[in-house]
C-alpha cells in the first residue's frame, strides 16, 4: 500500500551536511510513524531516527543527537532527515520505513522499506 522512495545521499566531507528525503506514494501515508535506518558495510541495519505521524514526537539514536533532525511534510507525503556535522562513521547506506508495529528502535517493527540512499563522509 505504501511505497518508499529515498534521495539526497550524496559525497560529502567531514563536518558537511546533507539532507535525505524519503518520498511516499499511497493514502495511507500520513497514518504511519516513520523511521530512518542505515546500514555501514559489514554491519546490521540501525536505527538512527523515528517521527510520529503528526510529528510532535521525534527519536534519536544517541550517535547523532544533536547533528541530524527528522521531520514530515504530509503535504507532501514526504519525510526529511537533516544531517549537520557528518562523519566519517556516518557513511552507510541510509533507508527510510513506515512503523508497522510498536517498537520505534527496533527494524523488524518498520515496513516498506525504500531501495536506500548511498552517503559517504570522507576526511
Amino acid at each position: 500500500q505504501v511505497q518508499l522512495v529515498e534521495s539526497g545521499g550524496g559525497l560529502v566531507q567531514a563536518g558537511g551536511s546533507l539532507r535525505l528525503s524519503c518520498a511516499a506514494s499511497g493514502r495511507t501515508f500520513n497514518s504511519y510513524p516513520m523511521g530512518w535506518f542505515r546500514r555501514a558495510p559489514g554491519e546490521e541495519r540501525e536505527f538512527v531516527a523515528a517521527i510520529s505521524w503528526s510529528g510532535d514526537r521525534t527519536y534519536y539514536t544517541d550517535s547523532v543527537k544533536g547533528r541530524f533532525t527528522i521531520s514530515r511534510d504530509n503535504a507532501k507525503n514526504t519525510v526529511y532527515l537533516q544531517m549537520n556535522s557528518l562523519k566519517p562513521e556516518d557513511t552507510a547506506v541510509y533507508y527510510c520505513g513506515a512503523r508497522l508495529g510498536s517498537n520505534w528502535f527496533s527494524r523488524y517493527d518498520y515496513g516498506y522499506w525504500g531501495q536506500g540512499t548511498q552517503v559517504t563522509v570522507s576526511s
